[in-house]
């Protein structure tokens, strides 16, 4: 899968496959990543949602309203075809770790990158929900340093 993934990060991207065939889709898009991340609960990426007050309802109805307006190109990914803003997202991720001189990808990683990937869903659920790029490295970094 990932080169270095944390096994939380593997069962992130299991646990998206199982949201996008919940959601009847038939393919893993950016918006069944971060539903995943806020879901498992467990990383900094949900710590990250949690501490800016996104909750998992609120996430769901923000991403439910944003995937009725857009559609988007599939290519194939593991089980289920993944968009390109999911293969932009990883790799984005893997870079994020290394930016931060991490061991492995994490779910802040996954986080991070969907906050740079404009104009996917994940990306814009999580603008009007006003987390910005800038407040979530903030923070990671905060979370790293209490542990």
């Amino acid at each position: 899968m990932y080169p270095r993934s944390s096994q939380r990060v593997a069962k992130v991207i299991k646990l998206a496959n199982v949201i996008a065939r919940e959601y009847e889709q038939e393919y893993v898009g950016t918006e069944h990543v971060l539903l995943a991340i806020r879901r498992e609960g467990t990383g900094v990426g949900a710590a990250v949602l949690a501490k800016h007050g996104i909750s998992a309802d609120r996430l769901k109805t923000e991403l439910d309203n944003l995937a009725r307006k857009q559609l988007e190109e599939t290519w194939v990914f593991g089980r289920l075809p993944g968009t390109p803003h999911f293969k932009n997202v990883t790799k984005t991720a893997i870079e994020q770790s290394q930016e931060l001189n991490a061991k492995e990808v994490c779910t802040e990683h996954l986080l991070l990158a969907l906050l740079k990937e404009p104009g996917c869903v994940a990306y814009k659920a999580l603008k009007n929900l006003g987390l910005t790029f800038e407040g979530a490295r903030e923070a990671i970094n905060a979370l790293a340093a209490s542990k």
